[in-house]
């Protein structure tokens, strides 16, 4: 008798390191993009993306894996644990799956 797997999700990422602000911007085009405040030196964007993912999800850090793009900003994660589905849920910001729609315009001068 087999016993059944935990479930696990593979999530595109695109990174924006250097930011000011963290947090997940939106998803479009199956893609989730997330900024964060590390440097792209050394690992430290993908040691800080997993680290943000992990907290996030309110997952153990070892649940959350590179498994491919460790020198650019499109990467492929892993999250031992959970679906896609519910990884999406708790990603994905308020308004929709593109993150709230366009950027209000900004009116007077600064």
């Amino acid at each position: 008798m087999k016993e059944a797997k935990p479930p696990s999700a593979t999530l595109s990422v695109r990174v924006v390191p250097r930011a000011a602000k963290e947090g997940v911007v939106g998803h479009e085009g199956g893609v989730l993009r997330v900024r964060l405040n590390a440097p792209p030196v050394e690992g430290r964007a993908n040691e800080a993306l997993a680290r943000f993912l992990a907290k996030a999800l309110g997952v153990p850090r070892a649940s959350v894996t590179l498994v491919a793009g460790e020198k650019g900003r499109s990467k492929i994660v892993r999250i031992e644990g959970m679906t896609l589905e519910a990884v999406l849920e708790v990603l994905t910001p308020p308004g929709g799956p593109s993150g709230g729609g366009p950027r209000p315009r900004r009116t007077g001068s600064r």
